[in-house]
């Protein structure tokens, strides 16, 4: 028999994540991580990123990660974005004496293997994909994103939206009624990752690949060209990843064990407002 948790004075306790967000949030984790290192591994074949139908090393990359003098003993690491030219060694360009666009902590694996590194990245993909096809099917079946993520009529008031915004720069979080579910921010950005960023991830990835653009030609001409899409993956998971970096902050600040808690308990402690 389980025993359920009792709240102090001015908190209450109330169940917010089912077991099917538990799990797909989890399985996340997991996936995105090891997508990314992995992409990583993949980006350092060739660490430059072209718009159109450009690619070849004779064309003029918008953005790159390379050495300067990189055959010299010790070369230098050089990021460019456009016109803009930054020294990153040891960073980014240069890493542990090595030429080579991220370090080898952020990549899967660690070495130079663009082999293992495809690997890696199509076998996650498509758990990755499954696991998302399954969080969706479940939770419009059971009504999850019409009643938690779709923002209501009042919280799309301008007053509305300009307050959570302020209440966020002062680190001024809800309680009571307001606790027990999303803020519109949240839904935002929720609602954004699940049905705008994720599915230019899948697109822009199956783009990139030669097979899939015999099947669907028209996704060359929807993202104007390979290089292109692969640009647009690229910066895709850079939101993604900056995403995942508020999330855990927001994490941290509100309680991190009352946090990660609920998304293994299901079960969340929130403020009433009475004390």
């Amino acid at each position: 028999m389980l025993v359920q948790p009792v709240a102090k004075p001015g908190r209450e306790v109330i169940y917010r994540h089912t077991l099917v967000v538990r799990i797909t949030h989890w399985i996340n984790v997991v996936c995105i991580t090891l997508l990314l290192m992995s992409g990583l591994q993949i980006f350092n074949a060739h660490p430059m990123l072209y718009w159109g139908q450009y690619g070849a090393d004779a064309d003029k990359p918008f953005i790159s990660l390379t050495a300067d003098n990189w055959r010299a003993p010790h070369p230098q690491g050089i990021t460019k974005v456009g016109p803009l030219t930054f020294k990153t060694t040891g960073v980014l360009g240069v890493s542990g004496g090595e030429v080579r666009g991220f370090p080898s902590w952020a990549t899967l694996p660690g070495h130079r293997n663009l082999a293992v590194g495809r690997n890696w990245h199509f076998f996650l993909a498509w758990i990755f994909v499954l696991n998302g096809l399954t969080y969706l099917l479940v939770n419009f079946a059971n009504g999850h994103v019409k009643r938690d993520l779709v923002p209501t009529r009042a919280q799309l008031r301008p007053s509305h939206i300009w307050r959570s915004i302020l209440d966020h720069i002062r680190l001024k979080h809800p309680v009571g009624e307001e606790a027990k579910s999303y803020n519109v921010l949240q839904k935002f950005a929720y609602l954004g990752v699940v049905f705008v960023l994720l599915p230019a991830m899948v697109l822009t990835g199956l783009t990139m690949s030669p097979g899939f653009d015999a099947i669907a030609p028209w996704l060359l001409d929807l993202f104007g060209g390979r290089q292109s899409a692969r640009t647009l993956h690229f910066i895709a998971a850079n939101l993604i990843v900056l995403f995942v970096v508020v999330h855990v902050v927001e994490v941290f600040i509100a309680g991190v064990f009352n946090e990660i808690g609920s998304m293994i308990t299901g079960r969340i402690t929130i403020k009433t407002g009475e004390h």
